[in-house]
């Protein structure tokens, strides 16, 4: 009964979190009517991925190398 009450307790906390974490907090309002704000942090809109999709790639084919040689060795 004890373990079903914390296990409840755990449920909602996850459940409930997420309504009071932000990424980033209320800038507030601008005196003037100026935007709050600016140009966006780093420049242009787009993420690097080349790093991760090289990752990828490599991971993928290690992977089906590493199918290869099983298959090999279950054939002989």
């Amino acid at each position: 009964m004890k373990k079903r009450i914390i296990q409840i307790i755990v449920a909602g906390a996850f459940a409930i979190a997420p309504l009071y974490m932000f990424a980033q907090p209320n800038p507030g309002g601008g005196s003037g009517g100026d935007p709050v704000g600016g140009d966006p942090i780093g420049g242009g809109g787009t993420a690097p991925i080349g790093g991760g999709i090289a990752l990828l790639i490599t991971m993928a084919a290690g992977y089906g190398l590493k199918k290869v040689f099983d298959a090999r060795q279950k054939f002989e």
